[in-house]
């Protein structure tokens, strides 16, 4: 889509602000990854990480055997278990996040260009349901603002809709959304403002990215970011 090619700084971004986290999570002591709508993620492949790491992919049965295929010759530097389900699929996800929970001490939960194609009752049913184990201790992903949104929809709604995958979820309320389904916010971090960093914007998105950040709270203002949040059970378990 040329929306998508020409925004392609935003999914560097994306990428750059969550390997940081992974990377970060591990030193902590992370042992488990669970990784939501894996795609064609090659983290474990890339990235330097212990070979005592547990890294889990879920996403639909053909994308991961596909991957498979074409990685078929590699090896990743860590455990790694590849779980077929449709994450909408509610009555089967839960067994799944709570058998992987009594296996983790520390897990980190990823879900990148998920959250956004869920309605918002969705996206309140699933961080419930990946609150309820208390090992999923963090949860990064990224998050849209309701202005933001409009603009996607308006540049790529149409073959995403024809797909099947209309983009959907936005919250006013920003990061804060998550609060009531127990996930307290740790820390924000705005694409534009990382691409700016990074060094990939255009000259009239560099001059946009150095306008302040409103981290995801104000709904009419276009914003996409990253949120690192923490469970709120397993904080005060511990």
């Amino acid at each position: 889509m040329p929306f998508a090619q020409r925004h392609s700084w935003a999914y560097t971004a994306r990428t750059w602000l969550v390997d940081r986290v992974i990377e970060r999570e591990v030193q902590h002591g992370t042992d488990m990854v669970v990784n939501l709508a894996a795609g064609l993620d090659s983290r474990p492949y890339r990235m330097q990480l212990p070979a005592s790491l547990r890294w889990v992919e879920v996403d639909l049965p053909d994308i991961l055997n596909y991957k498979q295929e074409v990685l078929a010759a590699e090896r990743p530097a860590c455990s790694l278990e590849c779980l077929p389900l449709d994450l909408q699929d509610t009555a089967a996800r839960r067994p799944v996040f709570q058998r992987l929970g009594g296996g983790a001490k520390r897990a980190l939960v990823i879900s990148e260009g998920l959250v956004i194609y869920f309605t918002e009752a969705g996206a309140a049913e699933l961080a419930r349901d990946l609150s309820s184990p208390l090992s999923f201790g963090r949860w990064v992903t990224d998050l849209t603002s309701p202005a933001l949104l409009k603009m996607l929809q308006k540049a790529t709604g149409g073959p995403l809709a024809e797909a099947d995958s209309p983009l959907r979820f936005a919250p006013r309320e920003g990061p804060e959304f998550f609060a009531s389904c127990g996930w307290k916010l740790i820390e924000t971090h705005s694409l534009l403002q990382t691409a700016a960093r990074l060094r990939r914007l255009s000259l009239g998105m560099r001059l946009l990215s150095l306008l302040p950040d409103p981290e995801g709270r104000k709904p009419d203002k276009p914003w996409g970011g990253v949120c690192l949040m923490e469970n709120h059970g397993a904080a005060q378990a511990a």
